[in-house]
């Protein structure tokens, strides 16, 4: 894999992190819970993610594009189901904007821009990289491209935990309010 290649693929990875801690972040920073669709659109992420990081630890290959198309379309029809939930005059949004869009919108939006990205990535990725050993392309797996990796992963168990805090082993409610799990700590 070229460089202009493995450092999209890492950019990419970087960015599908930095879009699960904004939004993790947001969520705590506004005191506003994620609804399921929301929670959803997050797994989008992580499986954008998961795409883009194993053509930076195993080669680019057509299966991890796969997989990240993948995830964009689910993420596409996620938001673009809250989307024309919320679109009707005189209908209520839900959560605070973000410089002036709600973040299904701007979920719709990134699903979108990584439909493009993956085929950017596809046309500058001449043939799979059936030749390397799992050797070298460990060797190659270091640096920014570890930390991509281990940012995601991060962002990726943080939500985890803050849905199962929320919602436990139950289906989560349509508009919550609280966490689960504060039924059971001592107030």
């Amino acid at each position: 894999m070229g460089p202009f290649l493995r450092l999209g693929n890492a950019a990419a990875a970087a960015g599908m992190a930095t879009i699960l801690l904004v939004a993790f972040g947001l969520q705590f920073g506004l005191k506003e819970l994620p609804c399921p669709l929301c929670n959803l659109q997050r797994v989008a992420f992580v499986l954008c993610g998961f795409g883009f990081l194993l053509n930076l630890r195993f080669g680019a290959q057509p299966l991890h594009y796969a997989l990240t198309l993948l995830g964009a379309l689910f993420g596409l029809a996620v938001s673009g189901r809250q989307v024309l939930l919320h679109i009707a005059p005189g209908g209520s949004a839900y959560g605070s904007p973000l410089l002036g869009l709600h973040l299904y919108t701007w979920a719709l939006l990134l699903c979108l821009a990584v439909i493009v990205l993956v085929a950017l990535l596809m046309m500058f990725s001449a043939r799979p990289e059936h030749h390397n050993t799992d050797h070298q392309a460990a060797l190659r797996f270091r640096g920014v491209y570890r930390l991509a990796a281990y940012l995601l992963i991060a962002a990726t168990l943080a939500n985890v935990a803050n849905s199962f805090l929320l919602c436990g082993p139950f289906e989560c409610s349509d508009n919550p309010t609280d966490y689960w799990i504060s039924k059971y700590l001592p107030t």
